[in-house]
């Protein structure tokens, strides 16, 4: 991937089925997070996702979510995702997904998924996922992380999976409050941590995480620009210009609806580009920076 030839780099797009129809996630869980987004039902596929992404000169980090555990659905390939990106490498960065439940079995897993079949990173949604990011059931995966020198993403926030279901669909938001993170980042301080998604209604926590622990990165996925918090933009212009990162939330959110948004946004001239690319070089280990 030659970053240079970048406009953006997109680091939070969702693979939501394979090459058998299969989904990422039940059908109702499904349904509620697109009448949550107010989008439709269009899944595309990594070919697809490659092609988009492409004709707009970005890349993006792309990674499904592993909820075997809590709720029996059968996971989508890693091994799928990580040969798609091989055949698409100028535009998909691929992050694993291993359920923190699989214990050191998912762990020798993840190891062989980077080491082998060129993976970039790992993805956890402790809501969906049923663990708290400090309770140390993830800790074998992130050990495996900090070692080989690979980010780990967390969402954060209020999920719209699950929204209008009776009880959430069993989802707890509690165990997505970005304070958890702040244990993991001590616990290991050579992880680059990725807390995804402007983190309602736990802003300020996911600001003072970031600005205390060096490794630590907000992404700006699952939102439009013109609804971040004040404090979010007010940090992103300041204190955290170089740990805030483009993500859309693909394909409930565009990149060109979440960018037409940004544009409008009241954000520095110098730091636009490290929020659109500059930012993720460095936290993705792509390049080293200038």
């Amino acid at each position: 991937m030659n970053v240079d030839e970048l406009t953006a780099i997109d680091v939070h797009a969702h693979v939501e089925i394979d090459g058998h129809g299969h989904r990422s996630l039940p059908d109702d869980l499904v349904e509620a997070s697109a009448k949550y987004f107010g989008a439709d039902h269009r899944t595309p596929g990594l070919a697809e996702i490659a092609a988009h992404y492409r004709e707009r000169r970005m890349a993006a980090v792309v990674f499904t979510v592993d909820i075997e555990a809590s709720t029996g659905h059968p996971t989508l390939s890693n091994e799928d995702i990580a040969e798609a990106a091989a055949e698409h490498p100028d535009a998909l960065i691929p992050f694993a997904s291993v359920d923190p439940a699989k214990g050191k079995a998912g762990a020798r897993r993840f190891r062989a998924l980077v080491e082998d079949h060129g993976m970039r990173g790992i993805k956890f949604h402790p809501s969906l996922q049923d663990f708290a990011p400090n309770d140390h059931s993830a800790y074998p995966l992130l050990e495996v992380a900090q070692e080989l020198g690979v980010p780990a993403l967390f969402h954060t926030g209020q999920t719209g999976i699950g929204a209008g279901l009776p009880g959430g669909g069993g989802i707890r938001l509690s165990l997505s409050n970005p304070m958890l993170l702040d244990d993991v980042a001590v616990d290991f301080p050579d992880l680059t941590i990725i807390m995804a998604h402007p983190s309602f209604p736990w802003q300020d926590e996911a600001l003072a995480v970031a600005t205390h622990k060096p490794k630590v990165y907000i992404d700006l996925s699952g939102w439009s620009p013109k609804y971040f918090p004040p404090q979010l933009v007010r940090y992103a212009n300041t204190l955290l210009q170089d740990k805030v990162l483009f993500g859309s939330d693909f394909p409930l959110i565009t990149p060109d609806r979440w960018l037409a948004d940004f544009a409008r946004l009241e954000i520095k001239d110098h730091v636009r580009p490290k929020i659109l690319k500059e930012n993720a070089v460095k936290a993705l280990g792509l390049r080293e920076t200038r």
